[in-house]
């Protein structure tokens, strides 16, 4: 896990988040971060920036990377199968140094 995804994941955590999954390749998708809470489980993106010149995160999702998550996630799910009746979030995080900003994916 990279510095990006590790701040992600302590950022959903102390959240009250449990982190079920990281860096979990599925049919040459990645999935960076799987977090539950309750009855929302959430399917994470993460984008690191060194700075502020590299635009919003939602911007460095395009369709193409958004429909593999997607993907990702359907797997991830059919593996897990008993998680079938949450409610599903996608979210981009972006993560510029020690600021962390989360944005609905989709």
């Amino acid at each position: 896990m990279n510095r990006g995804e590790r701040a992600a994941a302590r950022h959903y955590r102390l959240r009250g988040y449990r982190i079920l999954d990281t860096n979990r390749w599925l049919a040459g998708n990645e999935l960076d971060v799987v977090a539950r809470r309750g009855r929302t489980l959430v399917f994470c993106e993460v984008k690191a920036r060194s700075g502020e010149g590299y635009g919003d995160p939602r911007e460095a999702v395009g369709p193409e990377k958004e429909r593999r998550v997607r993907r990702a996630a359907e797997i991830w799910l059919a593996r897990n199968p008993e998680l079938l009746g949450l409610e599903i979030a996608f979210e981009v995080v972006g993560v510029r140094g020690r600021r962390i900003e989360r944005v609905p994916l989709g």
